[in-house]
């Protein structure tokens, strides 16, 4: 059958929409890689109502159904909207979604729920039938789940492949015992209760996707490794060892255009491969926008983090007094443990223009980060994909990581025989091993400008698009389809006044571009 697949791409945030953390970046930027990878691509999200207004006022309604949520019959409305080419659908339900935040509700665990159930329904009143459900991490998890216990043999059902992917394994859904009946109705099935069940207490939402799903995928290939051993698997290592033969790590890739320092609009002066001069120049003005010393010949290392353990912070806050007594200069933008924010605001204080703690989160200063720091720094305790490293480099800033996850996949250490590499790493979480790693970076950078100058060129150069993850994704559906045969990559013929009048509401359906 000559036919593009077709996808529904189900998840709990995307950009631009709602971006909460990484799976927002990932579900607002695959979909458009995967259009022109030969996938019909659809996605479906809640509709928060924190969603700017810009976009809410642009949906439109396009029906409603009652969901069927243990003994609760929920309304659901379907709402739709154009943007960038792609269909993406909002589930729309006051009582579930009509909050001020997205997360941490006492009952979360059946919001969550009902997602997972309308998304399913939904199905069956859409104007697309598709061959593939896309899941992502444990919120859209009881998809799965659903799918075959309540609706395999409804026709429009039948064909549909289910497709998991765990972004960050330490959060799954674990919730009381209570709501194998009460809320998922599934207390009388006795397959998906064993599935479900953690312990004789508990259920486990991302178990039972990792159980039932046809594909798993998460989001490096060394963190599919690790998490099927006990010091990563978070406890379930386990089905992850009897299922690794459907279990595939895919990188994630960045917005190119959003992170390209030849283009970016946060930067005094622009820059590229062939032109390095702009970079000096963005890293005087970093020094000078932050309280550094400005000195562009004085090693400067970032960290754009959230401030946690899971982050490597301990690490950094332990060798504060190495960064003063080595005279490199450090700058820190991120916020979260009021510990680590502290003692980080302290330090700056007293560094003389030496270390900068930037407790917020701001994206203009982020990308000016980015293109006027020398090295990046990311001594993550684990790290499924991690982002940080990719937009540096794309920066020809260099990154200096822990060999964990998506770190040890996407950094070339630099071998000083060879000359080849595209950053710096490590292999202990250890404070010692990773200031000593520092130290050989500054060293480089400092003694051997040549071998800098090449380490920043192989860092630019490397491929960091959605468009090399989208590949491997549409091989995974079209394996899981065989009798589909790709045609073109799906484009939107239109001519006349009916062009024009797509291009004037995709035109309106766009954020403004910065100024």
């Amino acid at each position: 059958m000559k036919r593009n697949v077709r996808v529904l791409f189900a998840t709990y945030e995307a950009a631009p929409f709602l971006k909460i953390g990484g799976l927002g970046d990932v579900a607002g930027s695959l979909p458009l890689a995967l259009k022109e990878n030969h996938c019909d691509v659809r996605v479906i999200l809640p509709k928060f109502s924190m969603i700017p207004s810009e976009y809410l006022e642009q949906m439109r309604h396009v029906g409603e159904f009652q969901v069927p949520l243990g003994w609760r019959q929920q309304y659901c409305g379907i709402e739709e909207l154009q943007y960038k080419g792609i269909t993406w659908y909002f589930v729309d339900n006051e009582y579930y979604f009509k909050r001020d935040g997205v997360y941490g509700y006492f009952d979360d665990g059946e919001r969550i729920a009902f997602f997972s159930k309308a998304l399913v329904e939904a199905i069956q009143y859409l104007d697309f039938e598709p061959d593939v459900l896309h899941c992502h991490d444990w919120h859209t998890a009881l998809s799965s789940v659903f799918l075959r216990e309540f609706y395999r043999g409804i026709e429009k059902y039948d064909r549909i492949k289910t497709v998991f992917t765990v972004h960050n394994l330490k959060f799954q859904g674990q919730m009381s015992d209570n709501v194998l009946g009460d809320i998922l109705g599934l207390s009388d099935i006795p397959a998906a209760v064993n599935q479900l069940r953690m312990d004789k207490d508990s259920v486990n939402f991302m178990k039972g996707a990792v159980s039932y799903s046809d594909v798993l995928t998460t989001v490096s290939p060394s963190y599919a490794l690790e998490i099927q051993t006990p010091t990563y698997g978070e406890h379930l290592e386990y089905i992850f060892q009897r299922r690794n033969s459907i279990l595939h790590g895919i990188l994630n890739g960045i917005d190119t255009v959003a992170y390209n320092p030849k283009t970016d609009p946060w930067l005094k002066k622009n820059y590229s491969i062939q032109d390095l001069s702009g970079k000096q120049e963005c890293k005087k003005t970093l020094q000078q926008e932050v309280g550094l010393e400005v000195n562009i010949d004085k090693p400067l290392v970032a960290v754009i983090s959230r401030l946690t353990r899971q982050k490597g912070l301990d690490l950094v806050i332990n060798k504060l007094p190495e960064f003063l007594n080595h005279n490199i200069q450090l700058v820190v933008l991120g916020t979260g443990d009021r510990d680590y924010e502290e003692t980080l605001k302290a330090y700056a204080l007293g560094s003389n223009g030496q270390i900068s703690a930037q407790i917020c989160f701001d994206e203009g200063l982020a990308h000016r980060v980015y293109a006027g720091a020398d090295m990046i720094l990311v001594p993550s305790l684990f790290e499924p994909c991690g982002l940080t490293q990719m937009m540096a480099q794309a920066y020809g800033t260099l990154p200096i990581v822990r060999e964990t996850g998506g770190l040890k996949d996407s950094v070339i250490p630099y071998n000083q025989f060879t000359g080849e590499g595209d950053g710096f790493s490590f292999a202990n979480f250890n404070a010692e091993e990773m200031f000593d790693t520092v130290l050989n970076a500054v060293d480089v950078y400092d003694h051997h400008k040549e071998a800098w100058l090449n380490l920043m060129k192989a860092a630019m150069k490397k491929d960091h698009s959605w468009n090399r993850s989208a590949k491997q994704y549409a091989e995974i559906y079209y394996g899981l389809h065989p009798e589909l045969e790709r045609e073109d990559p799906i484009v939107q013929k239109r001519t006349g006044k009916a062009a024009k009048k797509v291009a004037g509401e995709e035109k309106k359906a766009e954020k403004p571009k910065r100024k």
